[in-house]
C-alpha cells in the first residue's frame, strides 16, 4: 500500500498538535499540585475516520478533554472554617457568574461574616448564603453539613452532586460549571470533616514522568516530518533526471 508523503506530514502535525495540548494539562497539573481541592486534567485519544472530499475518506486522530474526579488527600488544619467532603459531592458556591461547584473547601469569613472562598464565591446552605457572626464564638459543622455557632443551629451546607461528571466543566479560581445536560442531584453518600482540607489529586511524579515521555514522542515526531521533508526534497531535484 502506497501512503503518500504529505499524508505522513499531515499525521505527524496533528500528533505534535494533540501533544502540545496534553503538555499544557500536564504544566497545569503540576502548577496546582498544592492548589485545595484541584483536580487534575487528562487526556483521551482515539481514531475517527471523516471525509476529506465527496469520494475520499481518511483516519485522523480525535482527542478529548477529561478531568479526573479521584478524590485527593486529606489533610488536617485544625482551622474551624476548613471543610473537606470526603465521598461524593460538590460545595454550591454562588458567583457572579451564577451557580459553580468546588471541592476546594479552604473558605473564610468576609467582614458581614458571609462563608466565602478566597476569590469570593459565597459558600451556599439551604436558605442562600451562609452568614456567621464575626464576633460570634466557636463554629461545628457536624458529617452533614449542620452549621451551629454558640451551640445554636445556623444553616445547614447545600452539599449536591450532579447526574454525570463529564458534564461538570472547569473554570478558574477552582470552580466548575454545570453544562446544558447535566443536572444537580441531591448527594447522599458523604461526611464533612471540619478542620480538613482536600488537597490536589496530582500525584508529581506521575505528571513528571508523562512531561518527559510527551518531550521525546515529540521529538520523535519532529524527525519524521524532517524525515518526509528530506525525502521529497530529493525526489524534487531528481525530477527530470532519466538516465
Amino acid at each position: 500500500m502506497h501512503i503518500h508523503n504529505r499524508l505522513g506530514m499531515v499525521e505527524g502535525l496533528e500528533t505534535m498538535r494533540a501533544q502540545e495540548r496534553r503538555l499544557d494539562q500536564v504544566a497545569n497539573n503540576l502548577a496546582n499540585v498544592d492548589t485545595a481541592g484541584y483536580k487534575r486534567q487528562k487526556m483521551a485519544f482515539w481514531e475517527m475516520l471523516y471525509n476529506v472530499t465527496d469520494d475520499r475518506q481518511r483516519i485522523g486522530k480525535g482527542a478529548h478533554n477529561l478531568i479526573d474526579h479521584q478524590q485527593g488527600n486529606v489533610q488536617q488544619t485544625d482551622k474551624p472554617l476548613d471543610l473537606a467532603i470526603n465521598g461524593e459531592g460538590f460545595f454550591r458556591i454562588q458567583t457572579d457568574r451564577g451557580i459553580r461547584y468546588t471541592r476546594a473547601g479552604n473558605f473564610e469569613l468576609d467582614p458581614v461574616g458571609q462563608l466565602r472562598m478566597p476569590s469570593g464565591g459565597l459558600v451556599l446552605g439551604q436558605g442562600g448564603p451562609v452568614v456567621l457572626d464575626p464576633a460570634g464564638g466557636e463554629v461545628s459543622i457536624d458529617p452533614q453539613g449542620l452549621i451551629q455557632q454558640d451551640g445554636a443551629p445556623i444553616d445547614q451546607l447545600n452539599i449536591v452532586t450532579v447526574n454525570d461528571l463529564t458534564n461538570l466543566a472547569q473554570e478558574g479560581d477552582n470552580l466548575f460549571r454545570l453544562e446544558d445536560d447535566g443536572a444537580e442531584v441531591a448527594a447522599v453518600d458523604f461526611r464533612v470533616r471540619q478542620g480538613y482540607v482536600e488537597k490536589s489529586n496530582v500525584n508529581s511524579v506521575e505528571e513528571m514522568t508523562a512531561m518527559i515521555d510527551l518531550y521525546r514522542n515529540y521529538q520523535a515526531q519532529q524527525k519524521m516530518i524532517q524525515g518526509i521533508d528530506e525525502m521529497d526534497n530529493l525526489a524534487i531535484s531528481r525530477v527530470g533526471k532519466l538516465s
